[in-house]
């Protein structure tokens, strides 16, 4: 189901094309004072251990806003924040939580509170102020704007004297709209991009002449490779963001009628990185089946295989499986006389290591690894996590199906979806992680921008290499030298 080795062509998972169409601990104790349910678990909210489990979604955006006495836990505005969009769009839950102000502020203006008043007023903006932060694509949406604007306003009513709480506001207002404009800025420098040329291959002779460049002649040293790939990564992965993710559940969702202003952008930044998973498998394969001589094609094997090994040593476990996928596919794989040269000791390791048995078991331990190591790590290279990106959307893919999004009480099954904000909090700390590597530019364009053959070329170029074997390859490269014969 998900890009894992196999010996089809790469393609965007089918996940994606089923889809479309402080730390998060999970404690949900409030940080002040208490509201809703209590610990045991009275009203509309239900606790266990001291953890938010389940509640009715009024009773979920009440415990959002905060009150004179208290304020919630950072942990559960953020997982509810992010969680809410399954069931409201953001605009809306905005509308409620300028409601739910309105009554309060109500209440405290009866009782000539002022103190009480300011303090209310301060505890709102600080809410809006790390909604906006984590979550500023929400205001995109002309309605969520407006909302906002009609909370400030109200919110700044009381703040006449000494103006902190507007300054407050202003500050954030301003760093919302250039949160706003860089992310408008990508989006317009992603529409320009596009995916490596794909190269058919002249016809009947798919190879190239020798002395045409190939990534060897651009970069022969598999380490630095791999640290270009890790550079690559990270800045693509960076433009993920949390709200992205949670595409993943609410486009799944059937009961799920709203749509979010965006969501086919958000939905585009994670079939983007997916597509860069392909694109490098396939790049990979083109630049073995090119070679003209198998001594040249063996130290290509080689070279990759390095490179793959460096790539796990970083922690760079999507390029890692991008490689040997790309490795792995048929026009490559085929290439008898050719591996048989190839030392595949390291390569076995690396297969080990990718393993799909037992759920990925060997990787998820790698992993596992791999985290704690950045946990504890004083520097930012040992502070690099690239989880195999796929396996990532799987895990959130397959904890949404098994688990429902409501009880059989009509409660918000709340734990399910502290979980997949634990998960997606982990993935986000990882991208956050600034590369330490220095951008070589010339090897970096040539991995972005070299040509890639498709698949019909890379068959052509693997039966020049080693002509077919068997009856079912005789019959493929004939069929693919009369299409080629009669396209020209």
């Amino acid at each position: 189901m998900f890009l894992e080795p196999q010996e089809t062509m790469p393609q965007t998972s089918v996940v994606f094309s089923s889809i479309l169409g402080p730390s998060c601990s999970g404690q949900g104790q409030p940080g002040m004072g208490e509201r809703g349910g209590g610990a045991g678990g009275s009203g509309d909210l239900i606790f266990q251990d001291g953890r938010l489990i389940s509640g009715s979604l009024e009773a979920l955006m009440e415990h959002l806003v905060p009150t004179v006495d208290y304020y919630p836990d950072r942990t559960y505005i953020f997982t509810f924040l992010l969680s809410s969009r399954v069931f409201i769009p953001p605009h809306d839950l905005l509308a409620r939580v300028g409601q739910l102000c309105v009554e309060q502020r109500q209440q405290l203006e009866a009782g000539s509170e002022k103190a009480k008043l300011k303090s209310f007023s301060a505890k709102i903006v600080q809410l809006l102020k790390e909604w906006t932060e984590a979550f500023p694509f929400d205001f995109q949406d002309e309605k969520a704007m407006a909302e906002l604007k009609a909370i400030t306003h109200r919110v700044t009513q009381c703040d006449e004297e000494n103006g902190t709480v507007k300054k407050a506001i202003s500050q954030m207002t301003q760093s919302l709209l250039l949160s706003l404009a860089a992310r408008s800025q990508l989006q317009e420098l992603r529409e320009k991009l596009r995916s490596p040329a794909m190269d058919k291959g002249p016809v009947l002779k798919a190879k190239p002449p020798a002395a045409q460049k190939d990534i060897l002649g651009v970069c022969c040293d598999p380490l630095v490779l791999a640290q270009q790939l890790t550079h690559i990564e990270l800045e693509r992965v960076s433009s993920i963001h949390p709200e992205d993710l949670m595409q993943i559940v609410s486009h799944m969702d059937s009961r799920d009628k709203h749509r979010c202003r965006g969501d086919m952008t958000k939905t585009y930044s994670l079939e983007a990185y997916d597509n860069w998973f392909n694109c490098l498998s396939m790049l990979v394969a083109t630049e073995v089946c090119r070679v003209v001589k198998k001594k040249h094609r063996t130290r290509m094997l080689e070279f990759f295989i390095d490179v793959a090994r460096e790539c796990f040593n970083i922690g760079n476990f999507n390029s890692m499986m991008a490689i040997i996928s790309g490795m792995n596919l048929s026009p490559v794989a085929r290439l008898k006389k050719t591996w048989s040269k190839v030392k595949t000791a390291k390569f076995d390791v690396l297969e080990h290591h990718m393993d799909p048995s037992s759920n990925f078991c060997n990787y998820r331990t790698a992993l596992q690894g791999a985290t704690q190591r950045s946990q504890t790590a004083n520097s930012s290279r040992e502070k690099i996590v690239i989880p195999v990106f796929n396996l990532f959307v799987k895990d959130i893919y397959f904890l949404h199906k098994i688990h429902t999004n409501h009880l059989p009480n009509g409660h918000i099954n709340f734990k399910k979806f502290w979980e997949i904000s634990r998960q997606i909090h982990e993935f986000m700390t990882w991208t956050q992680v600034e590369c330490p590597f220095e951008k070589d530019k010339k090897i970096q364009s040539y991995l972005l921008t070299a040509p890639i053959y498709s698949e019909e070329a890379l068959f052509i170029a693997s039966f020049e290499s080693e002509g077919p074997e068997n009856h079912m390859e005789k019959d493929s490269w004939k069929t693919l030298r009369t299409t080629l014969l009669n396209r020209a």
